[in-house]
């Protein structure tokens, strides 16, 4: 229950209870500053609350935007003020002082103003929206408020709140293909009481029968598949516009969001192999490898974003590069070329889906591959450029963002600890350098080498130093956001190779099982990072070996155990892995959803 408290002289025929009551609050009146503090105290600790002038005059959705977002501790527009239960210390703190101070000398008279003027004096962080034509303020005067009024009622409000519940930032499929109707269907989904929730999962449901469709190998299935998914799209969209629309942000709502979205995905290119083993073709090493290749476009994007949105002690990026993306971002047409070359997911899910329907698996994942490292290769080039001609130092933060992104396990951390005593260090920026060899000789091994030979482990050995080398040192310097995507790169391609090599049914898929959980893993890894949870717990790293212990045995398995042995082995670590990830993940998305986290929301780059 939320509660908003009225402070100032009524205004015959103001809507404005009217409106706070279709927000869910429980309205009440204060007379004057002194009483308003008295039912501010009387409000339960655990309720959102808000003070409200009651000349307010404005658009519903104003009012919703500013008093009902619940990623924000603090929040206000003009002549409104609110906290949830993580600000209201700050609330309460600022209204005694200025019930202390006796109504205060600020210029403004509505308390809710010069209570945010205390907040604001204070220090307090308070979030206030960009309402752009929305009208949100408190007239002086009969004739203020007749033009204030006459501005709401010039302005569309739920024309407005469609427009805004459109991500303000996606690729071209999504924006003129999707998003001109998905908004509709949003608001429909709203209108009925749907939740972003349970339309998250209508579209991980919708995903999943497509790729058991895909799994039939028939023609049909495969038409079937290409149109589900395009729907299950669609579904995708519409979650995120009816999170904007009726501002149901969560914690539980983003985590779920993000990691359906991958578990759609590969779970598609799962039911293509099958489809395609039905009709004699077997392309799992083609169907494992675009999930080796866009988790790692995936990790390489995160990585980057840890290292430069966290800061570089503060310094702006002006290096050629930057600007040369900022005169690009200034031309129309090239912003929309630039956003489909890198195969975002709307274009990348369209291409997929027309691929299924009308060629066969093993084209769509040769295309899908083609694609995908060249938008790697594209986005990684433009981001080293970057990276070298950056001025500062990454910070703490990011370093620490970076060494948990890395998955080291207890090898790398015992190695870490020693080689941190030794007077020789690498020098800084060079950590990539380090790990580069070890992951190189590492895949090349497992590549060259036939299936049983022993080389392979000996060069996972060497992997274990030059990784544990690598993160010995805070990941500060300009190229170290390399250093998590080319260990997802080592241990997922050695996964790959080997299996393959083993060249027996079914070791392929149990390979694809087990990067699948891995890879949930790292994906959960980062989700925790961007929602400011911290890393997942060290027991749970260390207990599924990390990065360098899962290759190393791995590694040793292949060189020890029959090729139907490896298959088994495989299969068994990957249901371990997925069982202990995936309770201890559940685990800490439910619980920090039940004790009320901090709502989170991206509007990043789509994935």
């Amino acid at each position: 229950m939320s509660t908003a408290i009225l402070t100032g002289q009524p205004v015959p025929g103001s809507s404005i209870e009217g409106d706070l009551r279709s927000l869910g609050f429980d309205v009440r009146v204060a007379g004057d500053a002194v009483e308003a503090e008295t039912l501010l105290a009387e409000v339960p600790g655990d309720e959102r609350v808000a003070l409200v002038d009651a000349r307010f005059v404005g658009h519903v959705h104003a009012l919703r935007l500013g008093l009902t977002d619940p990623r924000f501790p603090l929040a206000a527009i003009p002549g409104a003020v609110t906290a949830r239960p993580a600000g209201r210390q700050a609330l309460t703190r600022a209204m005694a002082r200025e019930n202390s101070a006796g109504g205060g000398t600020t210029l403004v008279d509505s308390l809710a103003d010069r209570v945010l003027a205390a907040l604001d004096a204070d220090g307090a962080e308070v979030h206030r929206p960009e309402l752009g034509t929305l009208v949100a303020a408190v007239p002086a005067d009969p004739q203020a408020r007749n033009e204030a009024r006459q501005a709401v009622a010039d302005v569309d409000d739920e024309a407005v709140r469609l427009k805004s519940a459109v991500k303000a930032r996606d690729g071209f499929f999504t924006t003129f293909c999707i998003s001109p109707y998905s908004r509709y269907l949003a608001r429909w989904c709203a209108r009925r009481g749907l939740t972003p929730n349970q339309v998250t999962t209508a579209s991980l449901l919708t995903a999943l029968i497509a790729a058991a469709c895909a799994a039939t190998g028939t023609r049909g299935g495969f038409v079937a598949a290409g149109v589900l998914l395009i729907a299950s799209f669609v579904l995708d969209c519409t979650d995120g516009q009816l999170a904007r629309y009726s501002l149901q942000y969560s914690t539980l709502g983003a985590w779920l969001d993000a990691t359906f979205d991958r578990a759609k995905e590969y779970a598609y290119y799962a039911g293509l192999a099958l489809g395609a083993a039905r009709g004699g073709d077997d392309v799992w090493a083609l169907a494992l490898g675009a999930m080796v290749l866009q988790t790692c476009r995936h990790v390489v994007d995160f990585s980057f974003n840890e290292a430069h949105v966290a800061g570089t002690d503060g310094a702006a990026n002006t290096s050629p590069t930057a600007a040369l993306s900022g005169r690009l971002d200034s031309v129309g047409w090239t912003v929309w070329v630039r956003r489909m070359i890198v195969l975002p997911i709307g274009e990348r899910w369209a291409m997929i889906a027309v691929l299924t329907a009308v060629t066969t698996p093993r084209i769509t994942f040769y295309v899908l591959l083609v694609g995908c490292a060249f938008a790697a290769a594209y986005t990684t080039a433009g981001r080293v450029l970057r990276s070298l001609t950056r001025r500062g130092q990454g910070t703490d933060r990011a370093a620490r963002a970076l060494a948990d992104l890395a998955d080291s396990g207890p090898l790398a951390e015992a190695l870490a600890r020693v080689l941190r005593r030794l007077p020789a260090k690498p020098p800084l920026g060079a950590r990539f350098l380090v790990a580069l060899p070890g992951a190189a000789l590492l895949v090349l091994a497992a590549a060259l080498e036939p299936y049983g030979s022993a080389l392979p482990a000996a060069a996972a050995v060497l992997y274990v130093l030059t990784s544990a080398a690598a993160v010995a040192l805070p990941l500060k310097g300009a190229l170290d956001w390399l250093v998590p995507p080319l260990l997802r790169a080592a241990e997922y391609t050695t996964v790959l190779v080997l299996a393959a090599k083993a060249d027996v049914n079914g070791a392929l898929p149990a390979a694809f099982g087990l990067v699948a959980a891995v890879a949930y893993h790292h994906y959960d890894t980062v989700y925790r990072i961007r929602g400011n949870a911290g890393a997942p717990p060290a027991w749970l790293v260390r207990s599924i070996g990390g990065h360098e212990g899962r290759t190393l045995v791995v590694t040793v398995l292949a060189a020890l155990l029959t090729a139907p042995q490896f298959t088994v082995a495989l299969t068994a670590l990957a249901v371990a892995v997925a069982l202990v990830v995936l309770v201890e993940s559940i685990r800490f998305w439910v619980a920090a959803h039940q004790v009320g986290a901090p709502a989170v929301h991206d509007e990043g780059e789509p994935a």
